[in-house]
Order: structure tokens, then sequence, then C-alpha cells
């Protein structure tokens, strides 16, 4: 009798220790967080890349939505659910910060850019920029494609550049406003129009375009990409990623698409 008890107690006991071995099992001892980032689109080679040395360091996933600044700034107004936010111009991050919805303390410029003039690799011809080059001759019949003019950023900054250089009105009717930076660059290498004006880092990111000319420094406000912690952010890895993104290990990731880091 007392071999039998003995023998039911060690079988009780060995059930319960593998009961709570497996639960344990079931349980990962340091659960992956997740961080929700908006992003302007000409940003995603850049990004992609990054986000997969921030998930092989910390073990915590970054999401991002990639679309115009604009388009962006515009969700997080109407309660997108997001953590961080990185526009491609001041004004979309000015126009997010005035209605309260980023920490203003966590607010730093990032990047810095170049818009270019593009053609189709397999077309390409050097273009000379300066003031009053004849842009509409080259279009010709075709499209120039561009950023939406009025909204995303690339577009308000090539067409800045233009009317700095005097030909905005010769090719302004000539437009195909594209709803980002990418979508127009897309237009080129498709072949779809003959020429796009795009950020330097898009151009370098698409095979079938080439720069055949690069707009002075001076024709336009300059390029700057600001970053911030939204202030719905819910995120507990949201200021180690904001962190991650403005560390030294991040500036060869930008450096290697074109983008210049600010410090």
């Amino acid at each position: 009798m007392r071999l039998l008890r003995r023998s039911f107690f060690k079988t009780i006991a060995a059930a319960t220790s593998f009961w709570i071995a497996a639960s344990l099992a079931a349980v990962p001892a340091n659960a992956a967080e997740k961080v929700t980032v908006f992003a302007a689109a000409s940003m995603k080679n850049a990004l992609d890349a990054l986000n997969a040395e921030w998930a092989k360091e910390s073990g915590n996933e970054a999401t991002v939505s990639y679309a115009a600044s604009s388009a962006l700034a515009k969700q997080i107004e109407q309660g997108a659910p997001a953590d961080i936010f990185i526009s491609a111009d001041l004004a979309w991050m000015d126009y997010v910060a005035e209605k309260k919805l980023i920490n203003a303390d966590t607010r730093s410029n990032l990047l810095g850019n170049r818009i270019v003039l593009v053609a189709p690799a397999d077309k390409a011809k050097p273009v000379e920029i300066k003031q009053g080059f004849d842009l509409a001759a080259l279009v010709g019949d075709g499209r120039l494609a561009m950023g939406a003019v009025d909204s995303v950023p690339a577009g308000k900054y090539g067409k800045a550049a233009l009317e700095k250089l005097g030909v905005w009105s010769s090719v302004e009717q000539k437009v195909a406003g594209a709803e980002s930076v990418r979508a127009a660059l897309l237009l080129v290498s498709r072949g779809e129009a003959p020429y796009g004006i795009v950020y330097q880092t898009d151009a370098a990111a698409d095979p079938g375009v080439k720069i055949v000319g690069t707009f002075p420094e001076d024709s336009h406000p300059p390029i700057i990409y600001p970053v911030a912690i939204l202030s719905e952010a819910k995120s507990p890895v949201a200021k180690a990623y904001l962190d991650f993104l403005k560390s030294a290990k991040a500036t060869p990731f930008f450096e290697k698409q074109g983008f210049t880091v600010l410090k």
C-alpha cells in the first residue's frame, strides 16, 4: 500500500511539473513590442533596411505606412493609430503640431535630401539645370511627372525650383501631378513620362531611371525631414525606436540611400 501511495504522488508531481513547464514555454520570456510609423514615401528603402536591423537588435517590430506626407498628416488628424511621424517637409509636421498631435519635445530634424530631374534610363541625356532652361521643349508633347504641387512635398519643392528658375509657367500645363513622389517616379520608370522631378534618394532606388540634372539648392527651400512621436502614441518602445533612428548605427543606412543625416 505504501509503495502504491508513493507511486501515485510521484505521478501527480510529474504531471504537475509537465503542465507548469508547458505553460511557461507557451509564454515568451520577452514578447516582441510593436511600433507603428507613418513615413514619407521617399523613405521606404532606407527604413525597410533599418527596420530589419532594429528587429535583429531589439527583438521588436516596426510597421511602416508609406505615403505622401500630406496624406499621412490628414490620416493622423482623423485619428489613425500611429506612434511616430516622419514628414518629408516642415510644413506637414507643423500642421500636425498646430493641432497638438505630436509630443513637441520629441520633434527634431532627421534628414536632408535633394531634388533631381530624371528620365527613363534608356533615354537619359544630361540636362543643364539653370535659369531659364528650356524644360518645356525637353518634355515636348509628353508630361512632366511630379508629386502634386499643392500638397506632396516633393511637388512643392519642384514647383518652387521651377518658379525660381523662371520656367514654371512654360511647363505648368504639362505637369502630371502624382499622389506621392514614388508614384511620380513610377511614371518615368515605366516610360509614361519623359521626365520627372523626384528626390535624389528615389532616383537611386529605381534602376529604371537616371538622374539627368540636379536642381541648385538655392532654387527651393531646404529639404528637411522632421520626426516626432505622436501625442496618441501607444507603443512602449516608440522612444527607443526614435533613438535608434537618430543613432550613429542608423547613419549608414540613410547615407546609402542618398540622404544627408542632420545632427
